[in-house]
């Protein structure tokens, strides 16, 4: 887990979509381009590096396609390791935001 850490914005955005629920490629870009508001898209190419990168790391795992759903079409879903390593990256984020309040607003620290 600790070697991810820093995540790259889109492993994260991935690791989070997959957090909510298993999903497939397509709908993965669309839930980060959905949960950034527009401003992160994740190109095919981008997608499919990542999942390989993050199911050889044992952070995602496949998923069962479901029944009437079109079996060339992969699933993944996000593994315990995966779930801690986002709670490790949103534990370092929270860290980094608090330093920097601290020092450039010190009246809300």
């Amino acid at each position: 887990m600790k070697g991810m850490l820093p995540l790259t914005e889109a492993f994260y955005y991935i690791l989070i979509a997959l957090y909510a629920q298993p999903s497939h490629g397509y709908g993965i870009m669309q839930d980060v381009e959905g949960m950034s508001d527009g401003r992160v898209k994740i190109g095919a190419g981008t997608l499919y590096t990542a999942l390989n990168t993050l199911l050889g790391k044992g952070l995602i795992d496949h998923y069962p396609v479901p029944e009437g759903t079109d079996a060339r079409r992969k699933m993944y879903s996000i593994t315990q390791d995966g779930r801690d390593t986002v709670a490790a990256e949103m534990k370092r984020l929270e860290e980094l935001l608090a330093s920097g309040r601290r020092i450039i607003h010190p009246e809300e620290a």
